[in-house]
């Protein structure tokens, strides 16, 4: 009897055939990423009861994905139906899976309504990733029991509330929470997680401070907090991550300053790690007529690649995969933080992304930052940053984004070499005092040598005096000559001329005889 039946990735359409429940022993099938269209036929559901995996992601699937009184499918271990359309709830009959369900995909359809709480009883529940739907309502408490759980992804759905209290299964390594609408405070949330990688937070409404629980996560690789409420300083404590990649506190309201002791993260390392690969064969072990079976298989990888969003060179990527094991970045842009850049950043030689913009940051730049030789993107603009822009900056060859705009800083701007030459004037307009190009301010120039003087600058100097002294005679005759005539044509302004002359003249004769010594006269 068929036992396993794998068609995937074909150019497969129309509906599945209703046929396929009449093949009682199936317990393995895949006919994701065709174009299948339609909905789950209730013969299969009703009837393929040995199925354990049922990969049906990535088609055109619709309608509601089981109703109750069709389901037999009570053994199964995975279930994948991402990427498709179902609409409706999710099916209260998956609970009747709950003792050996432990994946669970739904992610990337249309389903609705709140996050029914018995999924808090799937006791083998490894991966929960149902993001970009419409699932509402608060996180059911019951998840705390979800102890094998280790990915979980919710994203990109308009879940709301509080983290349950005390949320921390022990072997979770993945938490995608992001794009939601979450509140309240960190709290005690994921507080004993030690084997979480990421934590994506992003896109939320939580108050309050990062909590010292953080610095104890000794694998979190990836720290997503960005678009929230948070508040208060960036602790020191996160530089006990000696794992940590990529570290995203942007748009918040965190103040005071840049922990000196970033560069003890591994923000600096070597970051050459794959990533784990995703699991190509499984053991299957079920029991059936009272015995036990175990074998090997080949399956459908049991989860996609990790995905995180980062914004870097102006954009926002998803990197997943190996990509993601290369990239590393900080940004700590759009918030409240003072004082001087630590110059320590600059031993973060391996970052490859750097935002502190939309800041109060003062003091000058580092020079160390020469040192941040794989850095693609650093936006250091809309701060109170003063003094020169360090003229090594230029040996960054692989920059592809900078910016300094909007600051206080002076003098020249770098030497317009390698990537710098493609830099234009928005990189540096709003620094009153930065001159060279690519701005229209020039630095100026030194001023020019007096030129010695020649003969003929000689010749025409003596001739610019004669005409000033020939042109001052013939003005002053000219004045003599009109006020004749006037005072001969007129008899009433010659008579007010003799009097002022008359008065004039008395008044300087009494004004001699007055101050003649009295001796003088007699």
């Amino acid at each position: 009897m068929l036992s396993t039946l794998n068609i995937s990735i074909n150019d497969f359409d129309g509906r599945i055939p209703s046929s396929i429940g009449d093949m009682k022993e199936l317990s393995f099938l895949d006919l994701s990423y065709n174009k299948l269209s339609g909905e789950i036929p209730e013969h299969l559901a009703k009837s393929c009861i040995n199925l354990l995996y049922l990969v049906l992601s990535n088609n055109s699937l619709e309608g509601q994905i089981f109703s109750a009184a069709n389901f037999n499918l009570t053994n199964l271990w995975r279930l994948q139906l991402d990427g498709n359309q179902f609409i409706g709830k999710i099916p209260e009959c998956l609970s009747n899976s709950s003792s050996y369900l432990r994946g669970l995909y739904l992610g990337d359809n249309h389903l609705s309504g709140r996050i029914p709480s018995w999924l808090g009883n799937m006791s083998e529940l490894v991966d929960l990733t149902m993001p970009n739907n419409h699932l509402e309502g608060p996180i059911p408490p019951e998840f705390c029991q979800l102890q094998n759980l280790e990915v979980l992804n919710l994203a990109e759905n308009n879940i709301s509330g509080d983290l349950p209290s005390r949320f921390s299964p022990p072997k979770i390594q993945q938490v995608h929470l992001s794009k939601n609408k979450l509140e309240g405070q960190l709290k005690d949330a994921f507080f004993n997680s030690s084997s979480l990688v990421t934590l994506d937070l992003g896109y939320n409404h939580f108050n309050g401070g990062i909590p010292n629980w953080i610095g104890r996560l000794s694998n979190l690789t990836y720290l997503i907090l960005t678009h929230n409420n948070l508040e208060g300083e960036v602790p020191d404590l996160v530089c006990n991550l000696k794992r940590l990649r990529l570290i995203d506190l942007s748009h918040n309201n965190f103040s005071g300053k840049i922990p000196h002791c970033l560069d003890m993260t591994a923000l600096h390392g070597d970051f050459s790690t794959a990533t784990e690969p995703m699991r190509n064969e499984e053991t299957v072990q079920f029991t059936k007529k009272n015995t036990t079976y175990s074998y090997q298989r080949s399956v459908a990888p049991m989860r996609k690649e990790e995905t995180v969003e980062f914004t870097t060179k102006k954009t926002s990527y998803p990197y997943q995969g190996r990509i993601l094991t290369y990239m590393s970045g900080v940004d700590l842009s759009c918030n409240k933080l003072t004082g001087e850049i630590p110059h320590q950043i600059g031993n973060l030689t391996r970052i490859h992304a750097l935002n502190l913009s939309y800041n109060n940051l003062t003091g000058s730049i580092p020079w160390t930052f020469s040192n941040l030789e794989q850095i693609e993107s650093l936006d250091l603009s809309h701060n109170n940053l003063n003094g020169k822009i360090p003229q090594n900056i230029t040996d960054l060859f692989r920059l592809a984004v900078f910016s300094v705009a909007y600051n206080n800083l002076s003098g020249k701007t770098p030497e317009r070499i390698a990537q710098f030459g493609t830099f234009e004037e928005s990189s540096y307009q709003g620094n009153p005092l930065l001159c060279g190009l690519p701005l229209p301010k020039s630095c100026g120039s030194p001023p020019l040598a007096p030129k010695a003087a020649t003969d003929n600058d000689e010749d025409i100097n003596f001739t610019d005096m004669d005409i000033f002294y020939i042109s001052f005679t013939v003005s002053y005759i000219v004045v003599v000559l009109t006020i004749a005539i006037v005072l001969y044509v007129n008899p009433y302004w010659r008579r007010t001329w003799f009097y002022l002359v008359e008065t004039w003249m008395t008044s300087c004769y009494y004004f001699i005889i007055d101050h003649l010594p009295k001796g003088f006269l007699h």
